[in-house]
């Protein structure tokens, strides 16, 4: 059903347009929600640091989780003291914790599992964002800003900086859920928007998502991505979108004996049954559940180039945050 939705969410065909009234319901639902925030019926929360947030308006996953990453090395190298929050969808709890590297995702999400894991930053989820920001600066006070891994339609939490993700989808046909993939009416207004170059009819700073050439074991271990070209290899990807895996693997030369679409964040409680003398490949993000069952699989990260005008619109953004350190230190980029 979901891959259903998400071919009639790129045009207004008979689906869509069967599923046009209900949208019209969700459209006044969003809008009731958005004006009790604005009218302040309903109180946002400002923490005591400037808050990011990095999120999408469309349904089915947008690639927010890697922007993310490479927002959070460039605060480290521009001598911020960066900490996540995040819900962390996918996990099976509902309180507020701090997402470790040694963590089960099953306990924090996998995204930021993920996060925790290559980044070295403090991650907390919770169900309230604001509460997950809290708990993570009474744990570490010397934290100056807050990224937020999505949010974008959550507003209890008081933002300083929004930025909205898209992928080569863009708006799709435009309609708002269930009629098309749109979780909010587009545009709205945020600080900036990132989408790849193929897109049409939003304006905003380019982002090229391309697979690394290399990918890394349980252990470590890493081996270029040419080196498997002559292996049989299942492909696994429980993604929002894990077609877009399996196509970057084959334009990278690999050989896919069978591929296994699973639904996003999916736990991998159980173990895989493999055909034999196959290697396991996998994305970043379900590496970091496979792994407990699966440490031969080979995971292959996503490398990303924005352009450098995105991040100096960033840093300019940043030097008028408040409470900013007298010790935040040069112009640098990554």
């Amino acid at each position: 059903m979901s891959r259903v939705l998400r071919s009639a969410w790129l045009q207004r065909g008979p689906l869509a347009c069967v599923l046009w009234p209900l949208s019209l319901l969700y459209g006044a639902i969003v809008a009731l929600h958005r004006f009790a925030w604005r009218s302040r019926l309903l109180a946002r929360e400002r923490v005591a640091v400037p808050v990011i947030v990095i999120g999408n308006v469309i349904a089915g996953g947008a690639g927010k989780t890697p922007v993310v990453m490479a927002v959070l090395q460039h605060l480290r190298v521009r001598g911020w003291s960066a900490g996540v929050v995040s819900r962390g969808h996918g996990r099976n709890m509902n309180d507020c914790r701090q997402a470790g590297p040694q963590n089960d995702a099953r306990l924090v999400g996998d995204e930021p599992l993920l996060i925790a894991q290559s980044c070295s930053v403090p991650v907390f989820v919770a169900p309230q964002r604001a509460q997950a920001a809290r708990e993570l600066l009474r744990n570490y006070p010397s934290t100056d800003i807050i990224v937020s891994d999505d949010g974008l339609q959550h507003h209890r939490l008081h933002r300083d900086i929004e930025i909205c993700v898209f992928d080569e989808r863009g708006v799709g046909n435009g309609w708002l859920l269930p009629a098309g993939p749109l979780r909010e009416p587009w545009p709205r207004k945020v600080a900036l928007v990132l989408r790849p170059a193929g897109v049409k009819g939003i304006d905003g700073f380019q982002i090229d998502r391309r697979l690394a050439g290399y990918a890394r074991r349980c252990d470590g271990g890493t081996l270029e991505l040419a080196a498997l070209r002559d292996r049989p290899l299942v492909a696994l990807a429980g993604i929002a979108k894990p077609e877009a895996f399996f196509r970057m693997l084959q334009d990278e030369g690999l050989t896919l004996s069978q591929t296994i679409a699973l639904p996003d964040h999916h736990d991998f409680s159980a173990k895989l049954q493999l055909p034999p003398g196959c290697d396991l490949i996998c994305t970043e993000k379900d590496a970091v559940k496979l792994w407990r069952t699966h440490p031969q699989a080979w995971a292959v990260a996503l490398d990303l180039q924005i352009e450098a005008s995105f991040w100096t619109a960033l840093d300019a953004m940043l030097d008028r945050l408040p409470h900013r350190l007298s010790s935040r230190h040069g112009s640098e980029t990554s």
